[in-house]
């Protein structure tokens, strides 16, 4: 009898388990679309195509989870990386959220014009987020690597207070004051910019990626022994400057013609490519592969150290870089798969997905809370301006005429703007330039690498993007451009 109990209780605990899969984030920062051997571009036969960039990276790993599941050609983030990260946890666009700008540490940096009133202070302890949300449902959350979520002195200094029951190596700094454990990680000899809680590393030589692998697979067996559901988010310092070489791989870009920042940004993609596959090997290691989801993506677009900002460079043939608002400054790369194919998992039955599929329809950073709450039953209590994923997944169509509001009223490599973007249509408006010359609108469909400004030639298309973006930002309740530094002034007026 009691034998029978146990395997009754077995197989009920075996269903849970296989009905709460776990999730695996691996967010990048500043990797652009073409920071890959992974093409995520698609030539005019429709299927991916290899770019010259793409041939100068070797990221093995990435394309072994592309074989496993869908990538995004059009995948959409803001183009700096405080704004895309509260939109990862929120669901939220940043006009809603008000964290419209990448959080200074130290200072406010409103800019001479922008809203005095943003969130700078980052994730509040009330806020909801998709960890504070999957921490209330029974799952292990674990937070390792990049932060940024506040300045220092804010609740969201410390990612342990947006919902993680574990945050290692996260704080204020948006970037590592060094990549090598020799050096403590800048402990001991930056006030600024040291990557906190790896002591265990200290003096060794272990480069940054490498010692906030060790920990993730660490913390996800420590959740697996528990019988725990888990939720990791591997958020990389990598691939953002300073671009010091990680020597495992340095010398498979010593032959290159670019310059030695490249090649040491090189040496970063690679290295952070081979931790993606060595969290892979771990979840099938110990048995959760097939009940684990991934979801890989950028930040922001690339700021590779090539050329100039606004050009065809280091996201070429997509022009501008990260901090712009043409498309190198905003799309990055998406793959969503799951660990281990297994079309008879229930949760892989409950979300199928296409294995070595490629999408054509347009994603976003907002589109991840919907799509995990979806998938785990949950009910998020924000707003939520994302959709859910799972079609694109199934590789069944999404609305053809989605949109997306990037919202930056701030001073950057590109200041002062808006984008929107409905179907195939862009809508760039720059709240600072003279009346009359504030658009730039571009057909994508037919120009994806923006060559062509059509805002004089089709007046009506773009008053129509205009006017669908006013009332976006109304209903999100943006934060608007002011005409000076003066709080007294009234906001720049929203006029072609």
């Amino acid at each position: 009898m009691r034998a029978i109990l146990f395997l009754l209780l077995a197989a009920v605990s075996t269903m849970a388990a296989e009905l709460r899969p776990n999730v695996l984030i691996f967010l990048v920062d500043d990797m652009g679309v073409m920071d890959s051997s992974v093409p995520f571009l698609l030539g005019e036969d429709g299927r991916p195509k290899m770019h010259a960039l793409n041939q100068a990276y070797r990221t093995p790993q990435l394309e072994r989870l592309a074989k496993m599941g869908t990538r995004f050609e059009q995948f959409y983030a803001n183009s700096v990386c405080s704004p895309s990260r509260v939109s990862l946890m929120t669901g939220q666009s940043s006009a809603r959220h008000h964290v419209t700008q990448w959080i200074d540490p130290a200072r406010k940096n409103t800019g001479v014009r922008g809203p005095q009133n943003w969130r700078w202070e980052g994730v509040t302890k009330d806020l909801p987020t998709l960890p504070r949300m999957l921490q209330q449902a029974g799952y292990r959350t674990i937070h390792v690597g990049k932060g940024h979520f506040g300045p220092k002195g804010k609740p969201g200094s410390d990612p342990s207070t947006t919902g993680f029951d574990v945050a290692i190596a996260g704080s204020e700094i948006g970037q590592p004051a060094s990549y090598y454990g020799k050096d403590n990680y800048g402990i001991g000899t930056s006030k600024t910019h040291a990557v906190p809680h790896l002591e265990a590393y200290h003096g060794k030589d272990v480069f940054l990626t490498e010692a906030c692998t060790q920990e993730m697979k660490r913390e996800i067996s420590m959740a697996v022994e528990a019988r725990k559901p888990f939720f990791g988010y591997m958020s990389y310092y990598a691939l953002h400057s300073p671009f010091m070489s990680d020597p495992r791989y340095a010398p498979n870009y010593a032959g290159s013609e670019k310059s030695m920042q490249w090649k040491n940004f090189g040496s970063l993609v690679e290295g952070m490519d081979a931790s993606v596959g060595a969290l892979l090997d771990h979840l099938v290691a110990i048995g959760v592969a097939q009940d684990t989801l991934i979801i890989f993506l950028g930040d922001n677009g690339s700021d590779a150290p090539l050329g100039a900002a606004h050009g065809y460079s280091s996201s070429a043939p997509l022009r501008g870089k990260k901090g712009t608002h043409f498309e190198g400054g905003m799309r990055v790369p998406c793959i969503i798969a799951w660990a281990q194919e297994n079309k008879q998992a229930a949760v892989q039955k409950k979300l199928p997905i296409q294995a070595g599929a490629w999408s054509r329809d347009m994603g976003t950073i907002l589109d991840v809370v919907p799509t995990v709450s979806n998938l785990l039953g949950l009910t998020p209590k924000q707003t939520l301006d994302g959709a859910d994923l799972a079609p694109a997944l199934r590789g069944e169509k999404r609305d053809p005429e989605q949109s997306f509001l990037m919202h930056f009223p701030h001073e950057h490599r590109s200041s002062y703007y808006t984008v929107y973007r409905r179907g195939s249509w862009k809508l760039i408006y720059q709240y600072t330039k003279p009346a009359g010359k504030r658009c730039q609108l571009f057909d994508l469909a037919k120009d994806p690498y923006e060559t062509t400004d059509l805002a004089a030639q089709k007046p009506q298309q773009r008053d129509r993007m205009l006017a669908e973006m006013r009332k976006d930002l109304v209903a999100k309740g943006a934060q608007y451009v002011r005409t000076s530094k003066n709080d007294a002034e009234e906001i720049l007026p929203i006029q072609p």
